[in-house]
């Protein structure tokens, strides 16, 4: 029996193209090597002396240039094509991150972490489009289900071994293994990797056949505004929970690190098989995002029972629950909600809504929580949660409505 659910969980990941496989292990040697990120505000605080005051203008930077790199490497993909965003974008941030070492000022840092930020978020949309280009239409959802599994992989593995970096060379050995990471990654890309001039468009179902300007598809802003939403409330993983998890009920480091694995894990054994099963029966992509914002949504009210310790691990688990299904499905929505030719300005759109999102989640959490407490910051990324799943049932009629008309 425990060869049989193997032997289906591997099933999983075949039908994947060459360049698929390829596209996720460049993924996950670029994620592992982003080791910079984890340890930004630590180094800029204790290596550099700012203060969270400074440190906070220079996150707001970082967080800013994301936004522009997204849009330029969409908007860039459609006229040049992704290809070539791809290979300047990481290969000229390996060479800035081998000099960003070198800035120390807080201006300085300021503009670079701009500048850094908006070369190295060109890749993401650009990257989206690849997939479209590569993948078979049967199987796009899966394709990046993989990638996104590359990116967790490399995100779990890449802060231990950069913790043992700094152990052994200190903080600049960062810079220089993520700028490495980069250039190794993209240079395996070019060379197994041609380049594909024509992205297909099939499997548009949910496109309209009329081209459009991304800016009057209101379908696609509400659409926009539900994946900004659903990504504030995922966010607040990694900002107040962790916090909330010791100053209401004494968990350690090592306690909450427990959690984030099993969220990790739960990614890791559900995801592809979850997407896979879900893209053989053919089930609509907005149904699966709209059950994904509700389980979400559901995660943060469990969060208002706070008697019990416990009630971590349900929440833990429906969070993942939540995200093994929005995720992957809201990609997959955005590509192939775009016309043909259109694809690099759909997905930048969709990457920025979750720059803004990681720009403004813990604002707003770390705000609500000094004013008003925990349980109330709960109450309000489940309200919004839930009206991020009553806009999906809006785009779920105008799609009806949309196909008859």
């Amino acid at each position: 029996m425990l060869k049989n659910a193997f032997h289906h969980y591997i099933n999983n990941f075949r039908g994947f193209t060459r360049e698929i496989w390829i596209l996720a292990i460049i993924t996950f040697i670029n994620r592992a090597g982003t080791m910079v990120l984890p340890f930004l505000s630590k180094y800029l605080k204790e290596d550099l002396h700012f203060t969270y005051n400074q440190v906070g203008w220079i996150m707001v930077a970082f967080g800013l240039g994301s936004m522009l790199g997204s849009w330029l490497g969409g908007k860039l993909s459609d006229k040049i094509g992704f290809y070539k965003i791809m290979i300047f974008s990481l290969f000229t941030t390996g060479i800035s991150m081998f000099l960003i070492q070198y800035i120390t000022s807080f201006f300085g840092l300021c503009i670079g972490m701009f500048c850094l930020m908006a070369i190295a978020d060109m890749f993401r949309p650009a990257m989206f489009v690849s997939l479209g280009a590569y993948a078979k239409p049967e199987n796009r959802t899966r394709a990046l289900t993989l990638v996104r599994l590359a990116v967790n992989l490399g995100f779990a593995s890449g802060p231990a071994l950069g913790g043992l970096i700094i152990m052994g060379i200190g903080y600049q050995g960062l810079f220089w293994v993520d700028g490495l990471s980069c250039i190794i990654s993209i240079s395996i890309f070019a060379l197994l990797v041609k380049e594909k001039k024509k992205v297909t468009s099939e499997d548009k179902t949910e496109n309209s056949s009329e081209k459009k300007s991304v800016f009057k598809d209101r379908i696609f802003w509400v659409f926009l505004f539900v994946s900004f939403v659903t990504a504030i409330i995922f966010f607040q993983l990694f900002t107040t929970l962790p916090l909330y998890h010791n100053e209401k009920f004494d968990l350690t480091e090592f306690q909450t690190g427990l959690l984030m694995t099993l969220n990790g894990l739960l990614i890791f054994a559900l995801e592809m098989p979850t997407v896979g099963f879900l893209e053989r029966k053919g089930s609509p992509k907005i149904k699966i995002i709209i059950l994904g914002s509700f389980i979400m949504a559901l995660s943060f009210f469990m969060l208002l029972i706070n008697v019990w310790a416990g009630i971590l691990v349900i929440s833990m688990i429906c969070i993942s629950l939540g995200e093994i299904l929005a995720f992957p499905f809201s990609n997959a929505f955005a590509l192939s909600r775009a016309p043909r030719g259109q694809e690099g300005q759909y997905m930048a759109l969709y990457t920025m809504s979750f720059s803004l999102a990681h720009i403004i989640s813990s604002k707003v959490g770390f705000e609500i929580i000094t004013r008003f407490g925990y349980q109330v910051n709960w109450f309000f990324m489940a309200s919004i949660g839930m009206i991020a799943t009553f806009c999906c049932l809006w785009i779920k009629n105008a799609l009806v409505l949309e196909k008859t008309s």
